[in-house]
């Protein structure tokens, strides 16, 4: 039987008109405002931020996608915003694109919840559904701590680790409670016998005496009606630094016994607060960890516990009075930043064991963090952890490439060791609170004999927990190796500022800080860390500009040799902060402190050269002149500071600073640069890329420069002659000028020197030096050569920032399509969303895909042949495209 025509036909239509509209409805859904944030966290509690910065990105997958208008409302509670009652503040309606906006209402009040509403226009100038988010301020400023700053009041050179306590009744129900708690020095902080969050390491490291942070806890579920108890563990971190190294961190000038402050506020149902503060009522004790630095290890004594120390019916009539001391600095402000945790396990990749008392572990990988022990003993059983990052000829752990700065007065502090002594009361465990080291292997010693399996004892990746952003991958493993362990270095050396190793020194050297900015930011969302960082940079600049070369300090580092080459941090980070992200805060809050810093290169340059500065650290062979190295970032830091003065409408500073960095580009050029054979200094490969990279070279010079650079890379074998200024030019020297082959053979060269030999031989982090067996500056884990991982997107994705539209606002799109690999692909989630760019190898020539995120724009000019075209559909599109925002496919022949 066959169906009645028209019926099947208003059947199919009926059908057809149903799927439609539920398209329609699923696009109108995926058409909204996303990651919204306020001074770069997601809902952040605790900051003091008079006028917060508020972000956010539009999904919307149309072609074309963009917003028109926004308008943002902040009030009191989100139920108000969606009736539009309760209002603080409005926007108003704004035609614009802007997606990053900062609050310009009536003062933010302390300790109170704001939400904000977002909403936008898309592309027809159609209302989208609005979001709302929220964000909460802290202290707002000094006045309003309630808490004194107390101590235990012992010696300096005491070594146990304090413990202190308080009980308190809330006298109502309570709705919410926060704590805020700054400290010189480290802590945990527990109510009710529960550690309170998983933040490591907290706060993070200041220079103490000029600025001190604190941080935000919601308590709210920590806290009970009836009696409650606060406790917290006092640890030495930075400020009490007994460990004795060349760095004389044990005679920084802040150094005293750790204090610390707490604000614990309850606001009850009814509407009223209270708040419970460290003062005269709180007790003291000393505590099980009878050691702890940040720099060595931390020993624990099992048999000195006190067990439900920070529980509310703990007896503590033994207890002391404690000690009120004045506040560090009279700067304490929110630490608003990804904090550090232990982000990964890692379980033990092989156990031997070496005799009753001996066993060495290995993690298979080098990390920075800790390891966990569980083990069982007789009481008074002395387990010594002692971390490395390599074996000797014997296979035992090798610490010498490590210790070389560690100037123990005797044999109680042996570097990277942990010790943990057994109270015998079954299985226990033990993982340092107050340090963290950087290793593979763990040897396990102990003075009686012990029983131990490869579950025994577990290693925990630990750093700032910044989101990553950035994705590579290839057809060549090498390269995504390579990539992997960039990051997993980048990472190690991330503790609330970028350090240059996570064991030996764990300084915040600044030369290694800027060599990687760039593939920090392309990785993992790190802005909120360099803001920390660069605000270190203020508090420890010299009022004649002058800045140490690591930071913070406790005095070391004013030398000579923290020139331009290294320090240039004060102007190369904010303005990479501005590219990446389109946010101008960090650069207009660092503005007199570049001036400042420059005005002094100034004032000891002569003629515009300048010799202050390092030089090319650990270079392969060559060498390469001190005064042209060192003028090139003089020049680097003046070029930026005219570049701001320009964006902030500092017309006179523009001017000066304009003709400053042309005199000195002029003064190189001049001294420094062969016109005729198109040859900086002696030509060798860091001379040549330098010039390149930083703008140095004149116009008409460039191909010449960079055929020369090219040239001296293949007479130098195909292989890497530089030091660490050379490795941050040298691949985009060449890449940006016509031989991206000749990058990427370098990038992915598996013999020595060159990234690829470390990898071949086993490394998963990037090394200190070229040569695996050189004799000094052979740490296994360090990012001063860490440039590569972002020149993968660079270089072969393509993807680079437009600095007219900065932000990926409009995102350049160069990749170069080597012939070593079939396919590469990057992608990185900027302000506006994930750009990605990928491209494979096919019978026809190349095909390549891009997404363009909303609200965004791009630049497609890819590294082509004289012969090569672009082409959409079978047609043509010539060597350039414009890209508004949406999904591509181009075929490259």
């Amino acid at each position: 039987m066959k169906p009645n025509t028209d019926q099947f036909r208003i059947v199919i239509f009926l059908l057809a008109l149903s799927v439609l509209a539920g398209v329609q409805i699923s696009l109108a859904d995926t058409i909204k405002p996303i990651s919204m944030r306020c001074e770069h966290m997601r809902r952040p509690i605790g900051i003091d931020a008079s006028s917060p910065r508020l972000s956010w990105k539009m999904l919307d997958d149309r072609e074309g996608a963009r917003q028109t208008a926004y308008r943002i409302t902040i009030g009191f509670d989100s139920a108000g915003l969606m009736s539009e009652k309760r209002i603080l503040w409005t926007s108003k309606k704004l035609n614009s694109s802007a997606n990053l906006v900062q609050y310009k209402g009536v003062p933010l009040q302390p300790f109170t919840k704001y939400y904000w509403k977002l909403e936008i226009w898309d592309k027809d100038n159609k209302a989208v559904q609005p979001a709302i988010s929220s964000f909460e301020t802290g202290m707002m400023g000094m006045d309003n701590w309630r808490g004194n700053w107390i101590s235990d009041g012992i010696d300096v050179n005491t070594l146990p680790a304090a413990y202190f306590r308080k009980v308190f009744q809330p006298e109502k129900k309570i709705k919410s409670a926060r704590a805020y708690v700054a400290a010189a020095g480290l802590y945990e902080l527990y109510l009710n016998g529960n550690k309170v969050g998983n933040h490591r390491l907290d706060p993070m490291y200041t220079r103490f005496d000029r600025r001190n942070l604190y941080v935000t806890y919601d308590v709210t579920e920590n806290l009970k009606q009836g009696k409650n108890a606060i406790g917290v563990l006092l640890g030495n971190g930075w400020y009490n630094h007994q460990s004795l190294a060349v760095w004389d961190f044990d005679r920084a000038p802040w150094r005293a016994r750790p204090a610390f402050c707490l604000d614990l506020r309850i606001t009850y149902t009814d509407g009223s607060t209270a708040v419970v503060a460290t003062g005269y009522d709180w007790k003291t004790s000393l505590s099980p960890v009878i050691f702890n630095s940040i720099y060595t290890g931390e020993h624990y004594d099992a048999r000195l516990e006190q067990t439900g120390w920070n529980t509310a019916d703990f007896d503590d009539a033994k207890w002391r009075e404690i000690t009120l001391r004045a506040a560090p600095s009279k700067n304490v402000v929110a630490q608003v930043m990804h904090p550090i945790r232990n982000t990964e396990e890692i379980e033990v990749k092989s156990m031997r064991k070496l005799n009753d008392t001996t066993y060495l572990f290995d993690l298979g990988r080098t990390i920075a963090g800790v390891t966990k022990i569980n083990v069982k003993g007789e009481k008074g059983t002395v387990i010594r952890l002692k971390h490395t990052e390599r074996l000797d000829k014997n296979g035992r752990a090798d610490m010498s490439n490590i210790d070389v700065y560690h100037r123990p007065k005797d044999l109680s502090d042996p570097f990277q060791t942990d010790i943990f002594i057994l109270n015998g009361n079954g299985e226990e465990s033990f993982m340092p609170k107050f340090n963290y080291k950087g290793f593979q292997y763990v040897e396990v010693t102990s003075n009686k004999p012990i029983h131990l399996s490869e579950k025994s004892v577990t290693g925990y990746f630990m750093h700032s927990d910044v989101p990553a952003v950035g994705k590579i991958s290839s057809s060549n493993p090498l390269i995504d190796k390579l990539w992997w362990a960039t990051n997993n270095s980048y990472l190690s050396n991330l503790f609330g500022y970028p350090t240059d190793c996570p064991q030996r020194e764990k300084n915040g050297w600044t030369g290694d800080g800027h060599f990687a900015v760039e593939t920090g930011l392309y990785n993992f969302d790190g802005i909120t860390i360099y803001e920390k960082w660069l605000a270190d940079h203020r508090d420890e600049q010299q009022p004649n500009g002058v800045l140490p070369d690591i930071i913070p300090t406790g005095g070391w580092g004013y030398g000579r040799a923290n020139g331009t080459d290294w320090t240039s941090t004060i102007a190369i980070i904010p303005w990479d902060i501005y590219m990446f992200y389109g946010d101008p805060k960090l650069l207009s809050d660092c503005y007199q402190n570049i001036k400042r810093y420059v005005n002094y290169v100034d004032g000891i340059s002569v003629g515009g050269l300048t010799t202050f500065g390092r030089g090319d650290w650990v270079p392969v062979k060559s060498t390469s002149s001190l005064e042209y190295t060192s003028s090139v970032y003089f020049y680097v830091d003046a070029n930026i500071l005219a570049k701001a003065a320009k964006l902030f409408n500092r017309d006179a500073d523009y001017r000066f600073y304009s003709a400053l960095a042309e005199k000195i580009k002029n003064a190189i050029n001049t001294k420094y640069f062969n016109a005729q054979t198109g040859i900086y200094g002696s030509g060798v490969q860091t001379e040549l890329s330098m010039a390149l990279q930083w703008g140095i070279v004149p116009e008409a010079s460039k191909q010449k420069v960079a055929d020369n650079l090219a040239k001296r890379v293949v007479a130098d074998g195909m292989h890497l002659d530089v030091g660490v200024l050379g490795a941050k030019a040298i691949l985009n020297a060449l890449s940006e000028n016509g031989h991206g082959e000749i990058a990427y053979k370098l990038a992915a060269q598996d013999t020595y020197p060159g990234w690829g030999w470390w990898i071949v031989n086993g490394a998963t982090t990037l090394y200190e030096n070229w040569d695996i067996n050189a004799p000094r500056d052979i740490s296994q884990n360090h990012m001063m050569f860490g440039e590569i991982g972002g020149w993968f997107f660079k270089g072969l994705g393509g993807i680079k920032v437009d600095e007219s539209k900065p932000g990926f606002k409009n995102v350049l799109l160069k990749p170069n399509f080597v012939t070593g690999l079939s396919h590469f692909e990057a992608s990185h989630k900027g302000p506006y969303g994930n750009i990605t760019s990928s491209w494979k190898r096919t019978e026809k020539g190349i095909e390549y895909n891009v997404v363009v995120p909303a609200n965004s724009t791009a630049s497609l000019e890819p590294g082509l042949s004289a012969a090569q075209r672009i082409y959409v559909d079978g047609k043509v599109a010539g060597r350039k495209v414009q890209l508004a925002a949406g999904q591509y496919k181009f075929e490259i022949r």
